[in-house]
């Protein structure tokens, strides 16, 4: 176990599984103390909290609904309670309600922009108190290349996830003069349980229009994490960094 970020306390959003599960691992091989976030997958949460203690590590799972400002807020009291304060935050917590425009439903459309946006929103209201009076913070917030280029059938999820970039430069500009820096990751095609239930056929379609030629790990986005929060990155904030094998270039 590396010592680069002993010492430190993060909290990840979303954490029971896919990036958010491998972003959680590799903070805590680092050596932070881990809270992971979940909602809906208990023994999934339980058994990151599992795999980080048996290596050594130090974690609690604490389940949060984020996109409801009581429960993100009681998320980083837990958090502030076991570890005595909050360094990292990592926004990853997101669904999708795909679906063309004339046929999405206005609940697709709250649920999709409640949990990826407002629920960034929520979290980071209740993180960055602690991290002021600390004066250092680390947050990376999820976002995704359907924010940064749009996708067809993803009104809802592309607009929530550029909502995402715009709020990550806004409070990095808020917050700098107190040496916490916002980022964000835009992932491409990741194989996760969220992509495992795409079709087959635009699978191959997003294989093929990506220049590596293959979908990205959790780990490929993980990496790109672990660097916004380490000591290299203290003078990068307000940025978003794509992480898609090409998919996207701005």
């Amino acid at each position: 176990m590396s010592a680069e970020l002993n010492g430190q306390v993060a909290v990840v959003t979303g954490a029971s599984r896919g990036i958010g599960r491998a972003v959680a691992l590799q903070l805590a091989a680092l050596g932070a103390k881990v809270v992971v976030n979940y909602h809906s997958h208990p023994e999934a949460a339980e058994a990151v909290v599992e795999q980080i203690r048996s290596a050594g590590g130090e974690a609690l799972a604490v389940r949060a609904d984020v996109s409801e400002p009581a429960a993100a807020q009681k998320l980083m009291d837990e958090a502030l309670a076991a570890y005595g304060r909050i360094d990292i935050l990592v926004n990853n917590a997101g669904v999708t309600r795909d679906n063309l425009l004339l046929r999405m439903s206005e609940q697709d459309w709250d649920t999709v922009m409640d949990i990826n946006l407002k629920g960034a929103f929520n979290c980071l209201k209740s993180a960055t108190k602690p991290m002021m009076k600390q004066r250092y913070g680390r947050v990376v917030n999820i976002t995704s290349v359907s924010g940064l280029a749009g996708n067809a059938g993803q009104a809802n999820y592309s607009a929530a996830k550029a909502g995402l970039v715009g709020l990550t430069k806004a409070v990095a500009k808020e917050l700098g003069s107190r040496n916490i820096t916002i980022n964000a990751v835009a992932p491409g095609f990741i194989e996760t349980e969220l992509t495992a239930g795409l079709a087959e056929d635009l699978m191959k379609t997003a294989v093929s229009l990506t220049p590596l030629g293959r979908l990205g790990q959790p780990d490929d986005v993980a990496h790109a994490v672990v660097f916004f929060v380490s000591d290299g990155a203290s003078y990068i904030t307000g940025q978003v960094l794509s992480v898609d094998g090409g998919f996207v270039m701005q």
